[in-house]
């Protein structure tokens, strides 16, 4: 007697790497929070540092990926809409970092995770596509759940770093929109670049007498792992996986990010951040499940 086993096909070993892959990206972002405690240097250090160790590490796969560098890539960045997107990473960068300085980490995370829904209503806005009902639907009961958590913070010595969540939040939404605007814009150059100027911007606030051993590490490990290691896994698993289904193992990171930080250093966010980031994850789930059941009626192959 014989056994025959069903072989397994192409599509789902593929789709099985692009779980893996994206939720290893999702568990880089996740610790954003543990390098940002661990961190003794000041915010325009963190902010130089980091951004120019993620810029070079991104510089490796910038080579492989999209083509490689050319002179028309190049050239693309510094187009208008390019040199928007360039104002757009480092103000995003520098927000990114200096909220997790002064806000809680469960705080940053539950209003960067409103990022997809500013980047419909302003693609509905700037661009005039076509939004389904849900997603704006979506964003706006979001867009409650900030209202809530930053509203709490207004006179607690947080809203200053909420702010900048919120400011982080609406430009990397506009990173999201402006390379649909203009689809010469490669990537990953631009990334480079941008984490690059952040440093030659901030490094002149930078304070040296804080840079030791220990601090040198964790800005390149931060820089590696947090911001060139995981954006090239999710480019590589998203593109091997349904968008729904890669926007709901990265929607994780909102429950991970802030438990690390509790786990290891006790931070507690305020009640506030509960109700509003309860919202928001709900939300975040409900149309991620919506989006996989239309995905996969519409996989099914007409009778």
């Amino acid at each position: 007697m014989t056994f025959q086993f069903p072989t397994r096909s192409a599509f789902a070993s593929d789709y099985e790497r692009g779980v893996v892959l994206v939720a290893t990206a999702m568990l880089a972002w996740s610790c954003s929070g543990i390098y940002a405690r661990l961190l003794t240097t000041d915010i325009w250090t963190a902010i130089a540092w980091r951004s120019l160790f993620g810029g070079l590490f991104l510089l490796i796969p910038s080579f492989f990926l999209e083509g490689g560098f050319s002179r028309r890539q190049w050239a693309s960045i510094f187009h208008p809409a390019g040199l928007a997107m360039l104002a757009c990473q480092m103000i995003s960068q520098a927000c990114f970092i200096g909220a997790l300085y002064m806000t809680t980490v469960a705080n940053v995370t539950m209003i960067y995770a409103t990022a997809p829904f500013i980047a419909a209503f302003l693609s509905w806005i700037m661009l005039k596509e076509r939004v389904a009902k849900r997603t704006l639907i979506a964003g706006g009961v979001c867009l409650i759940g900030v209202a809530v958590i930053v509203a709490s913070s207004i006179g607690g010595g947080t809203g200053v770093g909420d702010l900048l969540a919120l400011g982080m939040t609406i430009t990397f939404a506009l990173i999201i929109v402006i390379p649909r605007m203009d689809r010469s814009i490669p990537i990953l150059p631009s990334s480079v670049v941008g984490g690059l100027l952040t440093f030659l911007i901030f490094v002149p606030f930078a304070s040296t007498s804080s840079l030791d051993v220990y601090n040198w590490l964790l800005l390149a490990a931060f820089g590696a792992t947090n911001f060139a290691l995981a954006f090239v896994l999710f480019l590589f698993g998203s593109r091997r996986m349904p968008a729904a289904d890669a926007a709901l193992i990265s929607s994780m990171e909102i429950v991970l990010t802030p438990f690390w930080v509790w786990l290891f250093f006790s931070e507690t966010p305020p009640v506030a951040t509960f109700i509003g980031g309860a919202i928001i994850f709900a939300t975040i789930v409900w149309h991620t499940a919506v989006d996989l059941r239309h995905g996969r009626r519409a996989r099914v192959p007409a009778e």
